[in-house]
């Protein structure tokens, strides 16, 4: 058990936190989210891409826990609105907007665009408390639907269609949409090398000081 890492997965984000766990299932990891955790400070998401503010995320979580952390930075970028939402999925519809009102908003949007092609972008950063990073990237193309359908999944899902399976994302269940999301193509890559990620991780991991207490003579 001497060999176990602690992974972080640097999110509050049950439906990406179960996605993960499932994906990772079987590797000689144990895998923690923010909520393993006391109250920490919130990342400032101000990148100008899904990269930098992965690598923000994963390095700011791994500095103040001292382990390797991973984050997922992702969204739906959209033709017909020059790719929005895109950096700014999550918030796109207000900070506190649920599911449901951010799939409103792009219908909203969308309606009269002939133009329905979409994809879902991820890029993946595994940093450890030194500040290096590992770095992962997938997209998923569908188109968007023009209205909702499914139950499952969070986010677009529900309006996101996929047509290689005639479903959209929500109507998928979650070991079909493993296989063919965004997170699950990159999650994938991660795992096909992952012997290799976890040497780089104990080479990278700094070095805890044995600090050996003398008694007075």
């Amino acid at each position: 058990m001497d060999d176990l890492i602690t992974l972080v997965l640097a999110t509050g984000n049950a439906g990406k936190t179960a996605e993960i766990r499932d994906l990772l299932t079987g590797f000689p990891v144990t895998i923690k989210n923010l909520d393993d955790f006391g109250p920490t400070p919130p990342v400032v998401e101000d990148g100008d891409s899904f990269d930098e503010n992965a690598y923000k995320k994963s390095s700011f979580v791994s500095r103040v826990l001292g382990l390797p952390a991973l984050a997922d930075d992702s969204g739906l970028v959209v033709q017909a609105l020059d790719g929005a939402p895109g950096i700014h999925s999550a918030r796109w519809a207000g900070e506190n907007a649920t599911d449901r009102q951010r799939c409103e908003k792009l219908l909203a949007a969308m309606q009269g665009k002939a133009n329905r092609q979409a994809a879902f972008e991820c890029v993946l950063s595994l940093a450890v408390p030194t500040g290096a990073a590992l770095t992962y990237e997938a997209r998923c193309e569908g188109l968007i639907a023009e209205k909702p359908a499914g139950q499952n999944g969070f986010g677009y899902d529900p309006v996101f269609y996929y047509p290689p399976l005639k479903k959209t994302f929500a109507q998928l269940s979650r070991e079909e949409k493993s296989r063919v999301s965004h997170r699950g193509l990159a999650l994938r890559e991660l795992g096909e090398e992952f012997d290799k990620v976890l040497t780089w991780i104990r080479q990278h991991m700094p070095v805890r000081e044995k600090i050996i207490c003398q008694e007075d003579q």
